[in-house]
């Protein structure tokens, strides 16, 4: 058995309970007395994502906010959270609890209790959250699995901006101050926009969160619901910082739908709800753009200029 996608296959084997949903989605779906419980878990480990030098109170936020990412793409209310602590030091601990309780606040999702360990001296640090979600009311929890031909594929914010951030922090990227330090932001501190997520819920036949790329997050999509997605790369949203740093050239957006940690939204819907779709994103104050089309089959297809263009090496992130 070799890398994540080997391992998540075992483990089905294992999954089978209907609130599983066959691990093919980003969150379980618990149905209790006609209420459907999301839950979901992430994990973030120092070396790989978030830098050993970052600040103790952006990690905690970057914690709690890929949780929140995750249930904001099943269209579901935060609830509460449990999280496991690696201890350190007491001064980074005590900036770690600040980032958490911000964090926790902004979001809107309380914590109800988790666990502390030690860990082995001079071993990286991992810190887990499970976050509980509540699902949007009179209609069913999006997963991966619902994309038609004939829908338009759509993302929320922009993308990339995260990748570049990454590149800012590790000081390989030049350009303006302000500029850097937008990217940089956007890397530690990401902002899904939870009641986005539950606005869509209704519009949508399929969405997910962007957390491990663009493009890679698009090919899973486009293989649990056994259809194609073409992926228009000049409609990709890139943000003004993003431009103004790395240019907008084809280089430019390769990188960004390959790069990862946008923790934006990825969902497909029927031509008719689009306008329904613009009112509201613009009442969440978080914008949304069209990016794309669903076809039958061909799994994911990028195109520029009207021309389909090979997929790169790498789409996006993977364990």
């Amino acid at each position: 058995m070799s890398g994540e996608h080997a391992f998540i296959h075992a483990l089905r084997a294992i999954a089978t309970n209907p609130a599983a949903r066959g691990l093919d989605d980003d969150a379980a779906v618990l149905t209790i007395g006609g209420e459907r419980l999301v839950i979901t878990l992430d994990t973030i480990v120092e070396g790989v994502h978030y830098l050993p030098d970052d600040a103790p109170a952006d990690v905690a936020w970057k914690l709690v906010a890929v949780n929140v990412s995750d249930l904001s793409a099943k269209g579901a209310a935060p609830l509460g959270c449990l999280y496991s602590h690696a201890l350190g030091p007491d001064g980074w601990d005590a900036d770690f609890l600040t980032g958490l309780d911000a964090a926790c606040r902004h979001f809107g999702i309380p914590l109800l209790g988790g666990d502390t360990v030690r860990m082995p001296h001079g071993a990286p640090r991992s810190f887990s959250l499970t976050a509980f979600g509540q699902g949007a009311p009179d209609c069913p929890v999006p997963s991966r699995m619902g994309s038609r031909a004939g829908d338009q594929v759509w993302a929320s914010g922009t993308i990339g901006d995260a990748g570049a951030g990454l590149a800012s922090a590790h000081g390989t990227l030049a350009g303006d101050a302000a500029d850097l330090a937008t990217l940089a932001t956007r890397y530690r501190r990401p902002m899904p926009v939870p009641q986005l997520g539950i606005a869509l819920a209704a519009l949508v036949t399929a969405m997910m969160d962007v957390s491990d790329g663009l493009l890679v997050d698009a090919q899973r999509m486009a293989e649990a619901s056994a259809v194609g997605i073409v992926i228009e790369l000049a409609r990709v949203p890139l943000s003004g910082a993003l431009v103004s740093v790395c240019g907008d050239t084809q280089a430019t957006r390769l990188a960004a739908v390959t790069a990862g940690d946008d923790y934006e939204l990825l969902f497909t819907a029927p031509i008719a709800n689009a306008a329904n779709i613009r009112e509201v994103a613009a009442r969440s104050g978080h914008p949304v753009s069209m990016i794309g089309t669903v076809q039958d089959d061909g799994g994911l297809i990028l195109t520029a200029d009207g021309q389909t263009i090979p997929l790169p090496e790498s789409l996006g992130y993977q364990h």
